[in-house]
């Protein structure tokens, strides 16, 4: 089920919530918690009920694990919870890709699986490795399996995130002032909600468009389309994800649930440092904490340092697709991070626009990779973006002819992506939109006045009319 649908709207949010908080208002606590449970179960099965057993099963071990690493914490029996977990990630995600490799290499012909990538399984795997160590690190205690499949489960978060720790969510759900109804959040839960539901259906699904268009059914690209191809697909991401992310955190506030901040306007970093603290924020923090200062992180000397992030970014991009553009795409920021350390050290640097400038750019042009189905594609966008030709109406042609632009006429400047001029309007009014504060700047800001209501009704009315063309998030394909 989509946050972005009629069904999730209209029916199984309002009807979860009010029931929930019914049973919460007959003291029938157990009953609320295993209700919310139950629907969660429901809102997972609605995409397809045959992988239900797999995520049931998933809770059962890691739970079985975690509580007996709370009372006896071997690091042999930790190593085993997350070798399980990995071992049933890798199975579904990247058999096909490992076999395929394995083919090319010793020109074996072993057949593909060709399975089916199970609905959050990236997501709810590294949740319940993330709960396994801290179990290990006697940072969380868990004997209730209804309590920890509520962890788990949680609807808002269970399909792409944000990835949370258990000791972020159970003291919420434990707390007596939860369990009735909060007007002040339902207000700014709707508010959030009905800004991410914008950034979905109205922008990031506009931009899908074009992208598609430029890197799947397009042949040959000019300069133009190809960095609109880029930008499209740069602002999609953003708007998909993070759009996600704001309905996540606003249904969650329904249930007087705060799930922590996952972005905080990437596309304003001046460095690659400060786009991953601001960048899908508790996947990097899952990176640091759990892959990169295990490895040692920052404590064994300069050079094994950059050998931890590279290594760090690599299972990154891998753990985002099981594809060698993915883990080029890690091998970029990994490398990027390497490069801004070394430049930090050397005491140098770079007036504020300029750094900006370079990190917008080296970010959009390592989309690139992260979105291209094939090498091909990538390089195919990448080569009209740099070496391409600069097509234009004849009128345009004409302004610009006293400056001997080695340029080329045609009706059809855009038509390989099938846009127009309007394209590069929508791109500047979403670059200024960018610039304005972003939704947990004016979640802080939120008050219950009836301008905020006007505004509320405006964006949910504005969304509502781009329904009918439901696109499934971005984030649901890792």
């Amino acid at each position: 089920m989509l946050f972005n649908s009629y069904e999730f709207i209209f029916a199984f949010l309002p009807i979860t919530f009010f029931i929930y908080f019914y049973l919460n208002a007959k003291k029938l606590t157990l009953a609320s918690k295993g209700f919310l449970v139950f629907a969660s179960l429901f809102f997972y099965s609605w995409w397809n009920i045959a992988y239900l057993p797999l995520i049931l099963s998933s809770m059962l071990f890691n739970y079985i694990i975690g509580n007996s690493l709370s009372k006896d914490n071997k690091k042999s029996l930790l190593t085993f919870g997350i070798v399980a977990n990995i071992a049933l990630l890798g199975y579904f995600k990247y058999s096909d890709f490992f076999i395929q490799n394995i083919n090319l290499l010793t020109s074996s012909h072993i057949p593909t699986l060709h399975l089916a990538l199970p609905l959050a399984i990236s997501f709810f795997t590294f949740q319940q490795i993330s709960y396994l160590v801290d179990s290990y690190r006697c940072e969380t205690k868990e004997y209730d399996f209804l309590n920890y499949a509520l962890f788990v489960t949680f609807f808002p978060q269970l399909i792409a995130g944000p990835i949370v720790h258990h000791k972020e969510m159970m003291p919420q759900f434990a707390s007596k002032w939860n369990m009735v109804k909060n007007y002040k959040n339902i207000a700014l839960g709707l508010f959030i909600f009905s800004i991410g539901l914008f950034k979905k259906v109205v922008i990031a699904d506009t931009f899908a468009i074009w992208a598609t268009n430029g890197f799947d059914k397009a042949e040959v690209l000019n300069l133009l389309e190809a960095w609109a191809t880029s930008l499209s697909y740069t602002f999609q991401l953003y708007f998909d994800f993070s759009g996600y992310t704001d309905m996540a955190i606003g249904a969650a506030l329904l249930f007087n649930i705060k799930l922590p901040i996952n972005f905080n306007s990437p596309y304003k970093a001046t460095s690659i440092q400060d786009f991953w603290r601001r960048w899908h924020i508790t996947l990097s923090r899952f990176l640091k904490d759990y892959i990169y200062i295990p490895l040692g992180g920052n404590r064994l000397g300069e050079f094994r340092t950059y050998i931890n992030l590279m290594t760090t970014f690599i299972i990154g991009g891998l753990w985002h697709g099981a594809g060698w553009t993915f883990v080029f795409w890690g091998f970029l920021h990994g490398f990027a991070l390497v490069i801004h350390r070394i430049w930090n050290k050397l005491g140098f640097r770079l007036n504020s626009i300029l750094a900006w400038f370079i990190t917008f750019n080296f970010i959009n042009i390592s989309w690139v990779f992260f979105r291209a189905k094939q090498w091909d594609d990538a390089i195919k966008v990448l080569k009209a973006m740099f070496g391409g030709e600069l097509v234009l109406p004849q009128k345009y042609i004409d302004r610009f002819s006293l400056y001997n632009f080695d340029i080329l006429s045609s009706d059809a400047w855009l038509s390989d992506i099938y846009a127009d001029k309007y394209i590069f309007l929508y791109l500047i009014l979403t670059a200024i939109l960018l610039c304005l504060k972003n939704s947990i700047e004016l979640k802080e800001l939120f008050k219950t006045t009836k301008k905020s209501m006007i505004f509320i009704t405006l964006l949910f009315i504005i969304s509502f009319l781009h329904l009918s063309g439901v696109h499934e998030f971005l984030y649901f394909n890792f």
